[in-house]
């Protein structure tokens, strides 16, 4: 192995033309520098050097060594750069991955005051289902993952990672506007046996989506009309009056032409959270999860999510 050290001794005398300029130039002495010149053509196992009385010059191979150095150098000096903006906190970079439903508040409003904050952290984002990115946080690739996890649909996270409740999220009931349910605070799901529903791709084994688990455990199979797995769609499609539908509050972004009403049944809630690794270095990873708690916070002291916090 090349000492870098010495690499860096090569490029001094090869741009001061002498030793004595080397010397002069990375302040040690003409000894100093002779003997590490003497030992990284010793290392190299090539003449790197001519040396006469009167001038001393770099050989063929000293000069593509001296080159080659040099990139290594300039490489390595721009990942202690590096290194040295992302061990400050106002600096640095920072890989988020976050499910849709938490594209529409929660992750705005903790963004927004974190840039404000650390203009300097420079932010990717990945939309994706928890258990879909929730390896990529395992491996290093997503610094923080915004999380759900069904009352009814459990999932367990990857060794390694932890999670962190923010609040459990309600699922609301969404009906179209003049709709008998719509008009009543908190509705059983049994009452609605008979209605035509909207709901979203299943999951897990067997493959069911929260809607069809509930109704299960109210004695039931929902009349299913459509399927999506987009809640702007579901939504829609309850405005339009194709159905009624079973929705996170998260995932209600526009309640024209509809009404919710919460339903009363077991484990009707998602828990937000957020995963990474507890190993993860990255200096801003604690501020950001602290304005993500914040927003959460916020969000459910306006009512707006219609959540309960976790203790």
């Amino acid at each position: 192995m090349l000492n870098t050290h010495r690499l860096h001794i090569l490029a001094a005398v090869d741009q001061a033309g002498s030793i004595a300029g080397a010397a002069r130039d990375l302040k040690l002495s003409p000894s100093a520098v002779s003997h590490q010149l003497a030992q990284l053509e010793k290392d190299a196992g090539v003449s790197l050097v001519e040396r006469s009385a009167q001038s001393l010059r770099l050989t063929y191979a000293g000069r593509r060594l001296s080159l080659r150095g040099q990139e290594v150098l300039a490489l390595l000096d721009s990942a202690e750069k590096d290194l040295r903006a992302q061990s400050r906190a106002d600096s640095g970079y920072l890989r988020i991955g976050f499910f849709a439903s938490a594209g529409y508040q929660l992750l705005p409003q903790s963004l927004s005051r974190f840039s404000r904050r650390y203009p300097a952290v420079e932010l990717e984002l990945v939309e994706g289902q928890p258990h879909e990115l929730a390896d990529s946080v395992q491996q290093g690739a997503i610094d923080a993952l915004v999380v759900f996890e069904h009352g009814l649909d459990p999932w367990v996270p990857p060794d390694g990672v932890e999670v962190k409740e923010l609040f459990h999220e309600p699922q609301l009931l969404v009906v179209p506007e003049g709709h008998p349910a719509g008009r009543r605070s908190q509705v059983r799901l049994v009452e609605l046996a008979g209605e035509q529903w909207v709901t979203s791709f299943g999951t897990g084994t067997p493959v069911l989506s929260v809607l069809e688990r509930a109704c299960a455990l109210e004695g039931f199979v929902p009349r299913i009309r459509c399927r999506s797995d987009h809640y702007e769609v579901i939504v829609g499609l309850v405005r339009a009056g194709m159905g009624i539908a079973l929705v996170p509050s998260l995932g209600i972004n526009d309640t024209t032409g509809v009404q919710t009403s919460r339903v009363s049944g077991p484990r009707l809630y998602r828990k937000i959270g957020v995963a990474w690794r507890p190993e993860n270095p990255n200096p801003v990873l604690s501020s950001f999860t602290a304005y993500l708690g914040s927003a959460a916070s916020n969000l459910l002291a306006t009512g707006r999510l219609g959540g309960v916090p976790v203790s």
